[in-house]
């Protein structure tokens, strides 16, 4: 039977609760009753992304995120989406360089129906993979690729930094889409043997958050998921660990048939999960976190050489995070000039570090992502499920804001002058093969979807 322990709300919790309990066969359970709305989300993070690939093989845990779609013992072909969506309620699936994810948000009397279906697929889906779905999901994946990555304006720019920044052999080093030589060569022997190495219950956190039962729920979870047996094969991922900095500037000049020039950088940062990364996400947040920001007053409103400046946080656990810079020139302008603007404002930050009122902002803005995260079942279920597996404890969720508001502005100045120099940064220009059009020239790609 589970074994668990009594919900106690934590200070700085917003009075927010979650209780914890393992099955016999290892698979962790947390729950988090929410009775605002009759509807429950249900969570299931797998210990495996990207970063568990090895060389030849990339792209397999994305692979396998379309593939628990394709039916399992019970459940045929499209079913799961065809059970859940009858049902009224909302499904999906994401892979980043660092889990695996499948949630569903359901009306809450449907609860029963989504951990059946996720139990199902956990514990029997090598009964219906064959040749034939293994074909058709490597098609669907290619195509992704080719949609998301391949033929869309600055689509590569993810995958080219992400390879500047952490170098040849590092687990970080390539991105989840994988490549296509390695999709083509990917087998179905190969995708039976990452299922039974990853997709056990001893290698999986399952979050159940809203309108339930806390007894009842756990009485499915045993009766569902408790037979599924354990896997003791899976190996530590690679060391992800790598110096402070960069010792240097890595650089690449892309010629593309792009909207406007661009200047995209990614900076080697404090690894999730530590006070400095916090830090490093305050600066960020005072420099580039929206129209507030220092590098879009400056480049944007003041100068007028750029429609669009970004700063943001790709937090990782298992290796330095990336700071990634993201600015799309105005017109005519060439990147050399707004580069020596974005190393002028940088600079000037690393000496006098944020003002007061920059950091009482950037602390509201950073608050404010987490009260909307935690404030749906789904974004709750879904930061229990990554504090449970990248940190060992899912009630670290309930209190991140807590930490972010006690950093300090000397910590965040601390952090700037250390990391975010021109020798701790790979940067990627992006020059236009055809004269750009200006009405289109802000067009932005999603750097973090490209993660997933």
């Amino acid at each position: 039977m589970p074994m668990g322990h009594t919900a106690t709300a934590q200070a700085d919790s917003g009075g927010l609760t979650a209780t914890e309990h393992r099955l016999a066969n290892g698979l962790r359970v947390v729950l988090s009753e929410d009775h605002l709305t009759p509807v429950a989300a249900v969570c299931l993070w797998y210990d495996v992304g990207s970063r568990h690939e090895v060389k030849g093989r990339t792209g397999l845990a994305h692979l396998f995120e379309h593939l628990m779609f394709q039916g399992s013992a019970q459940v045929k072909g499209n079913g799961h989406f065809e059970l859940v969506q009858g049902a009224g309620g909302s499904l999906n699936g994401t892979t980043s360089f660092e889990r695996t994810n499948y949630f569903e948000t359901m009306p809450a009397h449907q609860l029963e129906l989504a951990l059946w279906l996720e139990a199902d697929r956990m514990g029997s889906l090598l009964a219906a993979l064959d040749e034939e779905s293994m074909e058709n999901q490597r098609d669907v994946v290619k195509n992704e690729r080719r949609q998301r990555y391949d033929n869309v304006p600055y689509g590569t720019a993810f995958e080219k930094l992400t390879a500047l920044a952490y170098p040849e052999g590092h687990p970080y080093h390539h991105t989840p889409i994988g490549s296509m030589a390695d999709l083509d060569a990917a087998t179905l022997e190969d995708a039976r043997a990452f299922f039974r190495t990853y997709y056990a219950p001893n290698n999986a956190v399952l979050s159940v958050v809203g309108d339930i039962d806390p007894e009842q729920t756990l009485a499915w979870v045993e009766k569902y998921f408790g037979s599924i047996a354990s896997h003791d094969g899976k190996q530590p991922p690679r060391d992800g660990t790598l110096p402070d900095v960069m010792g240097g500037q890595l650089r690449e000049v892309v010629e593309e048939e792009v909207p406007a020039r661009a200047l995209m950088a990614a900076y080697r940062l404090p690894e999730d999960g530590t006070r400095a990364c916090d830090a490093a996400d305050l600066a960020l947040t005072v420099l580039g976190g929206g129209e507030s920001s220092r590098l879009y007053n400056r480049l944007v409103r003041r100068d007028r050489t750029a429609v669009a400046a970004g700063f943001g946080l790709l937090r990782l656990a298992g290796a330095p995070s990336l700071g990634w810079l993201d600015v799309k020139t105005s017109g005519d302008v060439e990147v050399p000039v707004i580069e020596t603007a974005v190393d002028e404002e940088l600079a000037r930050f690393a000496d006098e570090g944020p003002t007061a009122e920059e950091m009482e902002r950037a602390q509201a803005q950073l608050e404010r992502e987490w009260l909307d995260r935690l404030g749906t079942v789904a974004g709750r279920a879904d930061e229990l499920c990554r504090y449970a597996v990248l940190f060992g404890d899912p009630q670290l969720a309930l209190t991140a804001v807590r930490r972010v508001l006690e950093v300090t502005a000397e910590e965040v100045q601390e952090v700037a002058k250390a990391r975010l120099r021109p020798d701790n940064r790979a940067v990627l220009v992006y020059e236009p093969t055809a004269p750009a059009d200006e009405t289109d020239a802000g067009a932005t790609d999603e750097n973090e979807e490209a993660a997933k």
